[in-house]
């Protein structure tokens, strides 16, 4: 196509989940309800550990910080998807779609690097419980958050640049309920199979390698575990399941979206509800069930707002 007759897409239009005006009224319900259990589980998790001081602690300090990720990742998407199941015209400026995709991927960039993080706190709780909190102080973990913060923040920078200077001429539509790379580079007007080498190089191998290295990381913990005690043994492994299951189930949707060529495969929306709305929902069920230290925190909270209240 001649650059002379390129134009400029304005804005993009989402088909969603759905065009059925009764099945949207009903995912708007659902999805309503699982984005509001969303906020209210990390809302909970981030007030139960800020307020009890038996859990000030580093594993509870990350565990705080990963809400808050959580909290702020389905915020990205949730709430435009619930508002355009009400609405005839699911669209979104171009400007407002790469502000999506900016923080979609940097918040998603940063959680990837914070799971590691919180397995390197893992792997020193076992390894060298004695010097544990010497070593897991309050300015390294600090520190490791931040690292994670920046981490998320250049990745998706990297996202961004690569995808800022294509051109858009039409058509415009996307078969999906937010931008995403893989949707927006297939509407680009130019050739973008070397961009999309270098996309899934930035996101999917970074995925894979990162989950075969958490995976890694965890089995070494657990083969550690088999020289302590049987009641540590029992919690710390507790512990280690539930971050496998956790990190099992951000990346295994991720590298399904990125790891592969950008192009559309029947389950990819169903993918994408997974890794974006119903995983930030399950990460605060998952830690609060398994978790008997949380549970006692929850109830002591309930305990002392219901004296308070009765006072």
């Amino acid at each position: 196509m001649e650059p002379g007759n390129l134009t400029c897409v304005s804005q993009f239009v989402f088909l969603g989940l759905s065009q059925t005006p009764g099945l949207q009224l009903f995912l708007f319900l659902l999805f309503l309800c699982v984005y509001i259990a969303t906020v209210m589980g990390n809302l909970l998790i981030i007030v139960t550990v800020t307020s009890d001081p038996r859990l000030h602690t580093p594993m509870y300090f990350l565990l705080r910080n990963l809400a808050v990720i959580d909290l702020c990742f389905s915020s990205v998407t949730a709430p435009k998807m619930l508002v355009d199941f009400l609405s005839e015209k699911k669209t979104i400026s171009f400007q407002g779609c790469m502000v999506q995709i900016f923080f979609f991927h940097f918040l998603g960039g940063a959680m990837v690097f914070f799971l590691s993080v919180m397995a390197y706190d893992r792997l020193v709780a076992i390894s060298r419980p004695l010097h544990y909190v010497t070593i897991m102080s309050n300015q390294l973990c600090a520190g490791l958050v931040a690292t994670a913060w920046v981490g998320g923040f250049i990745h998706s920078i990297v996202q961004l640049s690569l995808m800022l200077p294509l051109p858009f001429c039409g058509p415009n539509i996307l078969d999906n309920f937010y931008c995403d790379v893989p949707q927006v580079l297939r509407l680009a007007c130019t050739d973008t199979s070397v961009l999309e080498f270098l996309m899934i190089s930035n996101s999917g191998m970074l995925d894979v390698i990162w989950f075969f290295l958490l995976l890694v990381s965890y089995l070494l913990i657990l083969l550690m575990l088999r020289s302590h005690p049987g009641e540590a043994r029992r919690k710390a492994a507790s512990t280690c399941t539930t971050h496998i299951i956790v990190v099992s189930m951000i990346f295994v949707p991720s590298i399904y979206l990125y790891a592969r060529p950008f192009t559309p495969f029947p389950m990819d929306k169903a993918v994408s509800i997974s890794h974006t709305v119903m995983t930030p929902m399950l990460n605060p069920v998952i830690y609060t069930l398994r978790n008997q230290d949380m549970q006692a925190a929850v109830k002591r909270l309930g305990m002392c707002r219901l004296g308070g209240k009765r006072k």
